[in-house]
């Protein structure tokens, strides 16, 4: 339980310095308000979390008691080392994600929830918190079925929500970093420059760069772009360009109006 109390603490201390830092060393000009952005955004993650709390926290922590007990999952087949199955635990969660993730992109309907992440017409650290509680329950799911499947240790499922949380955090922070720096990131991890092309309004550049934490998932499946110039990239859809109607109301509602791509 101190390490779900650390994950909490250390993702709104994140949500501050990267706030901070880009307040410092901004990448571009907001064009639209900050502010009422952020009372969009960061009242959604408040409420998504608490949700959440409620319906997975006791569930997760049973389902990790029974699949130790019952030696369930495929990493358990043949038992690797302790720090093996945390790595190999990281891995196969952060892969689960990325397909997840492509599939938001794919299948209209998990599209119209997804959306409402990316409608965001700036992309800043609050961006990170931009989700449809529906898309964060389903996305609960897809974690157990992964915990299930493959016998993931708590303590890789811990550090993995920390990593990817903090990660999310990172690369969809609004900060000038040096190109050389994010292009070594870029090897292994998810700079900023990957992930503002995913977010692009252009749909062949937002249907790539699907990778969380890691980017060797795209890499290796074909989905990596990073031929793009990233100050002509303009951020969100197409279908919802304008900012008035873009409030918390509207971002709960937004699944269920028109289709679009």
């Amino acid at each position: 339980m101190e390490l779900l109390q650390v994950k909490v603490v250390l993702y709104w201390s994140g949500v501050v310095v990267f706030l901070l830092l880009e307040l410092g060393f901004s990448y571009r000009v907001p064009t639209v308000s900050k502010a009422r952005r952020w009372l969009t955004n960061i009242p959604l993650s408040l409420v998504n979390g608490a949700i959440y709390q409620v319906v997975f926290a006791a569930l997760i922590l049973r389902l990790f008691a029974h699949v130790e007990q019952q030696g369930l999952g495929l990493l358990n087949l043949w038992p690797p080392a302790a720090w093996q199955k945390v790595v190999l635990g990281i891995l196969v969660l952060d892969f689960s994600i990325y397909l997840w993730h492509l599939l938001n992109h794919v299948v209209p309907f998990l599209w119209r929830f997804h959306r409402v992440h990316h409608s965001d017409l700036n992309m800043d650290v609050s961006t990170a918190n931009r989700f449809h509680i529906g898309e964060f329950l389903v996305s609960g799911l897809v974690r157990l079925a992964a915990i299930y499947t493959f016998g993931i240790p708590i303590l890789a499922y811990i550090l993995f929500e920390i990593l990817v949380n903090l990660s999310i955090q990172f690369h969809h922070s609004s900060i000038r970093l040096p190109v050389n720096f994010e292009r070594l990131w870029m090897l292994l991890f998810v700079p900023p420059l990957l992930h503002r092309i995913h977010h692009s309004v252009r749909i062949n550049e937002r249907d790539s760069n699907y990778g969380v934490l890691f980017s060797l998932w795209d890499r290796l499946l074909g989905t990596l772009r990073y031929d793009v110039g990233q100050e002509g990239i303009v951020i969100g859809i197409g279908s919802h360009r304008q900012f008035e109607e873009l409030g918390f109301w509207q971002m709960l509602a937004m699944p269920f109006t028109k289709r679009s791509r």
